[in-house]
């Protein structure tokens, strides 16, 4: 799923890939899916991008966007899988969204569980997707505004009686961060995903902001999770230590345990990572 790297790693790669190009076909749910969400009517899309010419892609938390000339935004939301397709090459018979550019590449996007579109035709478009604009107000982890201060004031905002999972990617207080890129963040703080902010010692509440602005930096700067694909399905050169994939825990060489927890599975050590 596409979390804040990944989007990152994306947003870069599109830039490289597809500024300057111009759109001359768009098929937009050309597989229907029912958990592929589109902003709007998605037969709108082949009209509004046929013929447009992309500038720019940026990334906000977990969604990367194209920039178009004419001011529009096509933005990808989580469960959105992006490939690039060069030239000639055979095009996948089943997708949500494909956009052909006028040098022959495709950018093929498809959804397995549930994915989110959205093209948003001016800025005042944009306010109507909530998740996207707290995406794009929200100061960034990877910037140098996030300091200790500001993830101070998050924590604030909150009850002691969250724990830190549910401090850290619930309630989009650090868009991009989710259940994915969590796991490791904890681990290198060894705090335990229930574990309470209530409970936590001033020194480990530091050691959770330090371990979230580097966990993220890594993977950003790593081309994403080796557990995830970039956009020409390659995966990402950052190794997971806490994932299913993951063979054991590289501190004491104990068993990695998962639960089931807060809507998703949780990967922790037992041994280093104490919920009590």
């Amino acid at each position: 799923m596409l979390e804040l790297p990944e989007a990152q790693v994306l947003a870069k790669q599109m830039r490289e890939v597809f500024a300057g190009k111009i759109i001359t076909q768009v098929q937009a749910l050309q597989t229907p899916h029912g958990f592929a969400f589109f902003h709007g009517d998605a037969k709108d899309y082949e009209v509004l991008l046929h013929g447009q010419t992309i500038v720019d892609a940026n990334a906000f938390g977990g969604r990367p966007e194209l920039r178009l000339a004419n001011g529009m935004r096509l933005s990808f939301g989580d469960g959105v899988n992006l490939r690039v397709h060069a030239a000639g090459a055979k095009l996948p018979a089943r997708h949500q969204l494909l956009l052909q550019f006028d040098d022959g590449t495709a950018l093929v996007c498809t959804v397995q569980m549930y994915g989110f579109f959205s093209l948003f035709v001016d800025e005042a478009d944009t306010h109507a997707d909530g998740y996207y604009r707290v995406a794009v107000e929200t100061i960034s982890p990877l910037s140098e505004e996030f300091d200790f201060d500001y993830f101070t004031g998050l924590r604030a905002q909150c009850k002691e009686t969250l724990t830190c999972k549910a401090f850290l990617a619930t309630q989009q207080r650090i868009p991009g961060l989710g259940n994915g890129v969590l796991q490791d963040i904890l681990w290198q703080a060894r705090l335990h995903p229930k574990r309470k902010l209530s409970m936590l010692l001033p020194e480990e509440f530091a050691q959770l902001f330090a371990a979230t602005k580097q966990v993220l930096a890594d993977m950003t700067a790593q081309g994403g999770r080796n557990t995830e694909k970039d956009l020409f399905a390659q995966p990402g050169g950052y190794t997971t230590i806490m994932s299913r994939s993951a063979p054991a825990c590289p501190a004491c060489s104990g068993v990695i345990t998962r639960k089931a927890y807060l809507g998703g599975n949780v990967y922790y050590c037992e041994v280093c990572q104490k919920e009590s």
